[in-house]
């Protein structure tokens, strides 16, 4: 692999993970904000009290304008498999292809065809079918989810396809196990929960700064009532996924389970860092070792989260690398020659097929066979393996960072709500610009959810089956950071656009 074009590669990370981060500042409120404003308009036709419509159509507002500009950033991002990862999307596009079809022809033409109702129905058709439609519209985004991070599951854990060595594709041949995978369960829920959090804290937040100005007050306080509790909700659940997902990393993607915890030899009764400070070791083999400056740990926790068995054995990052017969474990090195002879047997099985030799051709298959469990390694023949360890910094601290706040949100919320419900809630200055100031701190979160997910397990697209050195377009660098430059204008302008028009709209308060 020699003839590697590394700045093509890291210029192809830089692009898709600048569309990635934009579009995601759209999507999780998409995603909660939907709910909430569905379930405003409820009681809105329940109770038939007008101050609810108009609380639901200033947060529908907001919603609308948040929605339009995330389908604009999507779109470009479904492009780029095709422009900038191509090898990708050829090696797998049968399996990634079809999540993302069902979520254009199901998920979203459910959002585009009831969204014109939502918005322009009101005194056009009867109540109880604008609210049907709202809550379709809300169903139909969460759908969207489903299927985008059923994709994205799949890349961490790719189940229910065989290889075909003649077309030299993966070809999907168990649909439901692809749905269902233990990964894209979790990730799907862990993710539409967090997205459920930052439209509470956003709503939260928003109705805080009209406490704070002393304006719309009973509209302020309901739109706490209704988000913090859904909030509350939703950080519960958060708990749970969050679990699971840890789960399903410890046992498919044990590297980056290591990594989160800078957990450098494995070890029986793993406990689990609760705060650390990293210091690098420069003696370190690849210069990949971390020791902590600082540590706080809870005894036996990293065990019970990753087996459910305070007693289990988590393999560390030297245990991965290195091996442990005594844990079967191979090592990496290992890996890769193991790789490396799929690599060739699926090369001689080609060239056998051709001559007409079958012997050779069933001899060759059956070795390719045997090791394509390991194939992805083979690209690392000749490399330093160290370079299959992900940023551990960046895993750690993010993991952390992300842990935090999600407990700074809990208790907001739960706060929030109680001196709501008590009537107290104007007077404590503090909470309310908390409350107000916390709305960057949920994306930044959301933010270092995706970071752990993706850095974390890299160099892999598919893990442990395609990295990203094989995964790229035969592209010119140049052509790249052209792109990538074009794109983060645009990208911050519709940015820039988004705050713009919503803090006019916040500013301009709720229509009469």
């Amino acid at each position: 692999m020699n003839h590697i074009d590394f700045s093509l590669v890291d210029w192809s990370r830089a692009q898709f993970a600048l569309t990635a981060c934009y579009h995601w500042l759209f999507v999780p409120l998409t995603l909660g904000l939907s709910f909430i404003v569905a379930f405003m308009e409820t009681i809105y036709v329940r109770t038939g009290n007008e101050e609810w419509k108009r609380l639901t159509k200033f947060w529908m507002t907001l919603f609308g304008i948040n929605f339009a500009i995330g389908v604009a950033t999507g779109l470009i991002l479904e492009f780029e498999f095709g422009t900038n990862w191509s090898n990708y999307s050829w090696f797998v596009g049968d399996i990634f292809g079809a999540p993302l079809a069902i979520e254009g022809i199901m998920a979203f033409f459910l959002e585009t065809t009831f969204v014109a109702v939502m918005f322009f129905g009101w005194n056009k058709v009867n109540k109880k079918f604008h609210l049907l439609s709202t809550w379709l519209v809300a169903i139909g985004s969460n759908l969207s989810a489903l299927w985008i991070l059923v994709a994205n599951g799949w890349m961490q854990l790719p189940v229910g396809m065989k290889f075909n060595p003649d077309t030299a594709r993966n070809e999907m041949v168990d649909f439901w196990s692809v749905l269902f995978s233990p990964v894209a369960i979790n990730k799907f829920l862990h993710t539409i929960s967090s997205g459920y959090v930052l439209a509470a804290l956003f709503v939260v937040g928003i109705s805080a700064w009209y406490l704070l100005k002393k304006r719309d007050i009973l509209f302020a306080k309901r739109s706490i009532i209704v988000g913090a509790s859904f909030g509350l909700l939703a950080s519960l659940f958060i708990l749970m996924t969050g679990d699971g997902s840890a789960r399903a990393v410890a046992h498919h993607q044990p590297m980056k389970f290591a990594a989160m915890e800078n957990l450098y030899v494995g070890q029986q009764n793993a406990p689990l860092a609760a705060f650390g400070i990293l210091k690098a070791d420069p003696n370190a083999p690849g210069h990949k070792k971390m020791d902590f400056r600082y540590l706080v740990e809870i005894p036996d926790v990293l065990s019970y989260m990753a087996f459910l068995n305070p007693n289990a054995y988590v393999p560390g990052i030297y245990d991965l690398v290195h091996g442990n017969p005594e844990h079967g474990i191979i090592s990496y090195q290992e890996r890769v020659d193991k790789g490396k002879i799929a690599i060739d047997a699926l090369g001689s099985y080609k060239k056998a097929k051709a001559a007409g030799n079958d012997s050779l051709a069933s001899a060759s298959l059956s070795t390719f066979e045997t090791n394509y469990p390991h194939f992805g390694y083979g690209y690392y023949a000749n490399r330093d393996v160290h370079e299959l360890i992900p940023n551990i910094p960046v895993s750690f601290y993010s993991f952390r960072i992300m842990v935090f706040l999600g407990i700074h949100f809990f208790a907001l919320l739960l706060v929030v709500l109680i001196l709501t419900l008590k009537n107290k809630i104007e007077t404590k200055k503090v909470i309310l610009y908390t409350a107000l100031w916390t709305i960057p701190l949920a994306y930044i979160a959301s933010m270092l959810g995706w970071i752990v997910a993706e850095l974390g397990r890299q160099p892999w697209v598919i893990q442990d089956i395609l990295p990203t050195i094989a995964a790229v377009s035969q592209l010119k660098s140049s052509s790249v950071q052209v792109t990538f430059w074009i794109f983060a204008v645009f990208f911050t302008a519709l940015l820039i656009a988004e705050i713009s028009i919503m803090v006019r709209q916040i500013k301009k308060g709720v229509a009469s």
